[in-house]
């Protein structure tokens, strides 16, 4: 363990699913004090079992935590756990800071740290991609849109979760922007890679032969190689759900409406996940796309 700078800020951890799971165990191994908060208890005691410390709300979290992360799913859940009943955001103290990671429509980042500034509550726009193992190793991406002034406060612990920070912008909805977009281009290559290796297995061809060639060649996709070097094994353990991509891809195409561009391949990329949660898939991995286009 290398450990943590001290004096380190207190960290809760609103979600500890996948990813806030995977954060969670990246801040403990650092030497960091993580509570965590979480309506899965087996989730919370996974947690705990590395060195967190659970509580039994998100106001109890906040009231010991000097910056809170919110890695809960939609921006429903972050409203709830900020805002709502036994909420994070009133038991904050004023220079307290927000992480907020979850993949949502920009116009609800914006209401949300909306009301964090309003209590005096600094905030990270902050969405995050990479997938378990990397967030566990410090490695996925932070895409951020904070004030310069709000990084260069939490540079240690922003660099501590990722080793790929990217400063979009001063912007609150920067970083959900972003996101989307990168979300977008992940449904299509999914989608493509999916396709590419059931047609492979109809022609006749071994498909993890020609998931190698792929990946050497100009088809090479890092979504397509990472969840189809589990699909072709039959591994559909959920790393990122497919409702999750459903969600997201559907989000990203309003968001391209309401800014008057013709997402057409993401509509057909979008059209697939959503076919696949229709066919029993939405709590599988999002490789589970591949079974059914096998399927076909």
């Amino acid at each position: 363990m290398i450990p943590a700078v001290w004096p380190i800020p207190r960290v809760g951890i609103i979600g500890v699913g996948n990813m806030g799971g995977a954060m969670a165990a990246r801040l403990l191994s650092q030497g960091y004090l993580v509570a965590v908060h979480d309506v899965d208890a087996q989730r919370e005691a996974q947690a705990v079992a590395l060195g967190a410390m659970a509580c039994a709300t998100a106001t109890g979290l906040a009231s010991s935590s000097d910056v809170v992360i919110v890695a809960v799913v939609d921006a429903a859940q972050t409203e709830a756990v900020l805002f709502g009943p036994h909420g994070a955001a009133p038991a904050m103290a004023r220079g307290a800071m927000v992480m907020l990671c979850p993949t949502m429509a920009p116009a609800d980042t914006e209401r949300l740290v909306a009301g964090l500034a309003q209590r005096g509550i600094d905030w990270l726009d902050a969405p995050m991609s990479g997938g378990p193992e990397r967030a566990r190793e410090g490695q996925m991406s932070l895409m951020l849109a904070c004030q310069n002034a709000v990084l260069d406060r939490h540079r240690a612990l922003i660099e501590m979760l990722s080793s790929k920070v990217f400063h979009i912008s001063e912007r609150p909805g920067d970083g959900a922007r972003t996101k989307l977009v990168n979300n977008l281009l992940a449904a299509i290559n999914l989608a493509g890679a999916a396709e590419a290796l059931a047609l492979a297995e109809r022609l006749g061809l071994s498909v993890p032969r020609t998931l190698a060639v792929i990946e050497q060649s100009s088809g090479q996709s890092w979504i397509g190689s990472d969840r189809m070097r589990r699909a072709m094994h039959g591994d559909y353990m959920p790393r990122a759900h497919t409702s999750l991509l459903k969600k997201d891809s559907q989000l990203v195409l309003g968001v391209a409406k309401e800014a008057g561009f013709a997402a057409l391949l993401g509509e057909q990329a979008a059209a697939l996940f959503a076919r696949a949660c229709d066919n029993g898939l939405a709590t599988m991995d999002d490789a589970s796309v591949f079974e059914l286009l096998r399927k076909r």
